[in-house]
């Protein structure tokens, strides 16, 4: 038995290594571990044997089906990086891009959103900055000023884990993108210009509110800023993001824990003959609130271990979907998310009318 065992594990290790292709390995496998096969047969006896018998000749079975087991995992792994290696020496693959009516892609309105604004704002000097979406919450809230009992910590305005992180903090969605300005003071020293777009999250929906949205914001840290800097860049960027020099702003009074003092900012508006509103004009008909604004509260700063006395700073932050929906003429914030493709077609960019503020960054 031991000899012919041995013999059997020369002969199906031979037909393995010399399988030419995956069919010819899959017909040894089959004659050696399939339902009738030679190896699958003996292990069938080891019922039949004596309890001395199983004891000398199973493992040398058992050592058959693994050898050989082995073998077929090796071959094959050999056999598909051989065909791999062929395929790609004989397949080509065409990079250029499909032209004339073959072009159905398109660039999702958000997405062109961003590249606008990450094309106004690197005029200016800012560099775009990324955080991780999950948080803790002393990066989402305690490092900004916010405390314990704000609205925005209660479970029905923020989505919260069971987890804690590595030193007890509560792990959340981030309901907004400032913790990446915390993560940006920490982290590098001043100066500082820079702007945080990517996506949000609050227990919010209906026309004007998604649970998943998009935010972006705005942090410049250095010595002497002022509200003068702040008003000087907003106004700048609403004109180039609106491509209208006739922009009216209107700063208000407000109040945000982070920031000391705060201002909301209105743009002006006119409408024309059907009554739709246009942004832009000279001598507004009304006014429309786009983002939230002031200057760094120095707790802020001092989160951020800065000297509130050496450093100053401004912030400001608004929602890409609601910049999307106020330049494009887009009614519903939920129909950013349904994935309908007339309404990709229709609100869509094609790929190639990359912004620029040579051409324009809404081209």
């Amino acid at each position: 038995m031991t000899t012919d065992i041995d013999q059997l594990q020369s002969e199906l290790l031979a037909a393995v290594e010399g399988a030419a292709d995956l069919a010819a390995l899959e017909a040894v496998r089959v004659t050696a571990l399939g339902k009738q096969g030679t190896v699958t047969g003996l292990l069938k006896t080891l019922g039949a044997l004596s309890p001395e018998e199983r004891q000398t000749t199973g493992p040398r079975i058992h050592s058959l089906r693994e050898a050989v087991t082995e073998a077929l995992a090796t071959r094959k792994g050999a056999l598909d990086r051989e065909a791999l290696d062929a395929r790609l020496a004989s397949e080509t693959l065409d990079m250029s891009l499909p032209i004339g009516g073959l072009a159905t892609g398109s660039v999702h309105p958000v997405s062109q959103v961003m590249e606008e604004l990450a094309e106004i704002f690197a005029d200016l000097g800012f560099a775009v900055a990324t955080g991780p979406e999950i948080e803790d919450d002393w990066h989402n809230f305690t490092a900004l000023n916010i405390p314990e009992t704000h609205p925005a910590r209660a479970m029905h305005d923020t989505f919260y884990f069971d987890e804690v992180d590595g030193e007890g903090r509560k792990m959340l969605l981030r309901t907004h993108t400032s913790p990446v300005q915390i993560r940006t003071m920490v982290g590098q020293k001043p100066p500082i210009r820079i702007i945080a777009p990517g996506r949000t999250y609050r227990s919010d929906s209906d026309a004007t509110h998604t649970p998943m949205f998009h935010q972006v914001e705005g942090l410049v840290i250095d010595r002497g800023i002022t509200m003068g800097h702040l008003k000087w860049t907003l106004e700048t960027f609403v004109k180039a993001f609106f491509e209208r020099d006739d922009i009216v702003l209107r700063l208000r009074p407000s109040y945000f824990p982070f920031t000391e003092p705060s201002m909301e900012v209105d743009v002006g508006y006119t409408r024309d003959k059907s009554g739709r509103r246009i942004i832009g004009g000279a001598e507004p008909d009304g006014w429309m609130e786009i983002l939230g604004s002031g200057m760094v509260h120095r707790k802020v700063i001092e989160a951020c271990d800065l000297d509130p006395n050496e450093w100053q700073g401004f912030a400001f932050g608004c929602g890409i979907d609601r910049l999307a929906m106020l330049k494009y003429g887009i009614d519903d914030l939920r129909a950013f998310f349904d994935g309908d493709l007339r309404w990709l077609r229709h609100y869509g960019f094609a790929a190639l009318d990359v912004p620029t503020l040579a051409q324009g960054v809404g081209a």
